[in-house]
């Protein structure tokens, strides 16, 4: 296939490794193919409203690799609005002279890239989630440089606890996955992780810090994801808000943990929520090499007429998997990974 006209979004919540990937999206595209590069600004609105910007092979691009975040904006647009448009995305596309569409997203961007793709518009997909749930692929750009973020904080806070005699949460994100919980937890030595898969009992959790006290250990780390349940008829948990895309506002577990340790023992526990930290800054080696490939990919795909595809990291390699494989199931933690955490637990 020639020279391509090619068009890429970044959709959903920031996320370290965005950059890398458009500029691996633009470098292939003009170097391997003499291909151009526009990009929509704030994801399916922008695409909806037709705020574009030609993206050039230059110094410019070349230097957002460093930076977090993404050039191009991101935003979140409800499904409903974004399929009453298909019309309007069609004409800003053929006015545009688009060829393919490279949308980079998690899983909600990645049912909009199918929703594309079902009404004829070439896509390629590239996963996105610092919470490295998208099925199909063994990591998402992003989650190491969470991870790493998030293990720092665990141990700055074993100090702090130590001197204090203190039970220190940390609250780390995961709506529905507690992968960035579980890989935090192990790689900080927290003394108990609790993550969204498997519910958990605020008895247990006490008589593993109890322990922890008893034993003259005197301190204890717990990490928390954000989206963790207790189990029925075990603590009540405040309700959130529903919001407009039916995601649920989360009423910090991570405090209600603390106070329910707290009042059970009656030992001093401080709760640290790290919230956005873990998403913003510059991502690590890990990511960026990873994003690079898979804006590598994506731009290759484009050409190979590889479209209704994401690109994903399987084992060493980068492959191409059918949009279906990624979305429709979050990939979460097995319990073999939980069993192997649990032996660290105390």
């Amino acid at each position: 296939m020639g020279p391509m006209r090619i068009a890429t979004l970044t959709s959903g919540g920031d996320c370290p490794g965005l950059n890398a990937v458009i500029r691996g999206i633009v470098r292939t595209a003009s170097t391997e193919f003499g291909s151009t590069v526009v990009g929509y600004q704030d994801g399916w609105e922008g695409l909806l409203a037709d705020r574009r910007v030609q993206l050039y092979d230059d110094e410019n691009i070349d230097r957002i690799l460093l930076r977090g975040g993404t050039i191009l904006g991101t935003g979140r647009l409800h499904p409903d609005k974004f399929k009453a448009g298909i019309n309007k995305v069609k004409e800003n596309l053929a006015d545009a002279g688009i060829d393919a569409l490279i949308p980079i997203g998690g899983e909600g961007t990645l049912k909009g890239a199918q929703w594309l793709a079902d009404n004829g518009i070439p896509v390629v997909g590239v996963p996105k989630t610092i919470d490295n749930d998208v099925n199909g692929t063994d990591f998402t750009f992003g989650f190491d440089t969470a991870v790493a973020v998030a293990t720092d904080a665990v141990d700055r806070l074993h100090t702090t606890a130590e001197s204090h005699n203190r039970v220190m949460i940390v609250e780390v994100m995961g709506r529905h996955v507690g992968w960035i919980a579980l890989h935090a937890g192990m790689a900080g030595g927290a003394h108990y992780t609790v993550i969204p898969e498997v519910p958990f009992d605020i008895a247990e959790i006490c008589k593993a810090m109890e322990r922890r006290f008893q034993m003259g250990e005197k301190y204890g780390i717990i990490v928390v994801a954000e989206g963790a349940m207790p189990k029925e008829g075990t603590m009540e948990l405040r309700e959130g808000e529903v919001d407009q895309f039916g995601h649920q506002t989360f009423t910090g577990i991570g405090q209600q943990i603390a106070d329910q340790i707290h009042g059970r023992l009656g030992h001093d526990v401080r709760t640290t929520v790290l919230g956005h930290i873990q998403r913003g800054g510059t991502p690590t080696a890990f990511d960026r090499v990873l994003a690079t490939r898979y804006g590598v990919r994506a731009a290759r795909a484009c050409h190979e007429g590889q479209f209704g595809k994401v690109v994903a990291l399987q084992g060493e390699r980068i492959r191409m998997i059918e949009l279906e494989e990624a979305v429709g199931t979050l990939k979460r933690v097995p319990m073999t990974r939980w069993v192997t955490a649990q032996a660290m637990f105390g």
